[in-house]
């Protein structure tokens, strides 16, 4: 509501006439402007302003050399650390096995080639029946085309109920019984500061 139609209502309410309408629509308002005149900027010597460029420059390039120093460590993840014991019990813990012979070696390559070619065969296979399956279902969507466009489009059509699918995954942590869950509350855990 603009402050001149509010005025307008004042003025026909108190004086009930077209007097206090047309002295409202006299009064004019305009925005307020919270200005203040602009400050001189300080002429400083390009000499001081050169110094503070350079000292920002140099200050963003030992950064960037301690970055880059930084860079080649790897964070050490603790699941992945050795533990001190099993270093010292290593001797101990090694076996000692005896070297495969040259048959062995031959033996288990040509089951690992023949490992490959079974799996390639069955792999395949596989693709040769989906390839299969595909050809009839595509046949049988042309013919049931021919013969009607209704049947046609309801049996393209998806049916969301074929894989009626509701999960609940786990959660984090189980429920807690009775739990109330605050509605807006939290805790303001920033420090104060104090001078003494």
């Amino acid at each position: 509501m603009s402050l001149l139609s509010a005025f307008a209502r004042l003025g026909l309410q108190r004086t009930g006439g077209v007097a206090g309408a047309a002295f409202a629509r006299c009064i004019q308002t305009t925005p307020v402007l919270c200005a203040e005149p602009l400050k001189k900027k300080k002429k400083l010597d390009p000499q001081i302003v050169k110094q503070r460029e350079d000292r920002k420059k140099k200050k963003i390039e030992k950064q960037i050399r301690r970055l880059e120093k930084n860079a080649r460590q790897l964070k050490p993840v603790e699941e992945l650390e050795v533990p001190l014991e099993l270093i010292d019990e290593k001797d101990k813990r090694q076996r000692k096995l005896t070297p495969l012979s040259s048959a062995e070696l031959e033996e288990r390559a040509l089951l690992k080639k023949q490992w490959a070619h079974y799996k390639h065969d069955e792999r395949v296979a596989d693709f040769q029946i989906i390839d299969r399956l595909v050809q009839a279902q595509n046949k049988a969507l042309a013919e049931l085309r021919r013969e009607s466009e209704e049947l046609y489009q309801a049996a393209i059509e998806v049916d969301p109920q074929l894989l009626p699918v509701s999960l609940k995954g786990p959660v984090a942590t189980p429920p807690i019984k009775n739990y109330v869950s605050p509605d807006g509350d939290y805790l303001h855990q920033s420090m104060k500061w104090e001078v003494k």
